[in-house]
């Protein structure tokens, strides 16, 4: 496996390597759930290139940036043992030099629930993807379901631009509990770690309910939500799984999401409802 930390050195490296090449953007601190992308990229294409960079263009003022979890020693180690062939590991002043100033509006999708709760996190979100796609050129490149939203941004922006890859979006990994794998899952303590598990206790509530009244299906989320004193809610949507705008019934597709703080850490989750599911 080699490590490379420079646009050109990367790029002098990526041009011979043979075809396809996948891609597993990261920002480090990795778990299974990264560790699922990698393995299935390794399956469908020749080489498999990981990029770790955290990206602070993506972290609001109030937000973890200083304090997310960083190890890239264990991620590496990591990245070998699953088969990655190239690491890109740039640094802030290489993604980001001296006089950088563009970021990209991937427009109404990018505005609805994350991008609503967190202004200008996907300005950052698409910019980054946009170099990293354009700098390293894959054929494919692998993203999680559990950042759902982030997944529908990089879609639209790959097909707006032009941008040339295949974008796999693959399924969430969760703890035999049902919390869903997450870099910040670290932050919390036993007593918060035990409360989080009501996110994905929700949305098996959602999938469960005799109901297509997707009101209802949001007001039997929140209630039981409310019933953990260590959660406050951020938000609770029920929405077209194209566009996310919020629908009044599960007639198509439907995106079920939301976003909890459990003490100071702030955790997202989703599911996938179809009609007559």
């Amino acid at each position: 496996m080699k490590l490379i930390e420079t646009i050109s050195g990367f790029r002098t490296e990526v041009a011979t390597v043979e075809r396809p090449l996948g891609l597993v953007p990261t920002m480090g601190a990795l778990h299974e759930g990264h560790i699922s992308l990698v393995r299935r990229a390794r399956t469908e294409n020749s080489t498999v290139a990981a990029s770790i960079f955290v990206n602070p263009a993506q972290f609001g003022p109030s937000e973890d940036l200083s304090t997310y979890p960083r190890d890239n020693d264990r991620d590496l180690s990591m990245l070998e043992d699953s088969g990655v062939d190239l690491v890109f590991a740039p640094t802030a002043e290489e993604i980001y030099p001296d006089g950088f100033d563009t970021a990209i509006d991937v427009g109404r999708i990018a505005q609805r629930l994350e991008g609503e709760h967190r202004p200008g996190h996907f300005l950052g979100v698409a910019t980054v993807v946009c170099k990293l796609l354009t700098i390293v050129r894959p054929d494919r490149a692998y993203f999680g379901q559990k950042d759902c939203q982030q997944s529908l941004v990089v879609k639209r922006l790959n097909a707006d631009l032009n941008l040339g890859s295949e974008i796999v979006v693959c399924p969430i990994v969760r703890e035999p509990d049902g919390l869903a794998l997450s870099s910040r899952n670290s932050y919390l303590n036993p007593a918060e770690r035990k409360a989080a598990t009501v996110l994905s206790r929700s949305l098996r509530l959602a999938e469960d309910l005799d109901t297509t009244n997707a009101g209802e299906i949001r007001l039997a989320m929140r209630e039981l939500i409310a019933r953990e004193p260590l959660a406050a809610i951020d938000y609770v949507s029920v929405a077209s799984a194209d566009t996310l705008e919020e629908i009044d019934r599960v007639d198509r597709p439907a995106l079920v999401s939301l976003a909890v703080h459990i003490g100071k850490t702030r955790l997202i989750d989703n599911v996938l409802l179809y009609p007559g599911d």
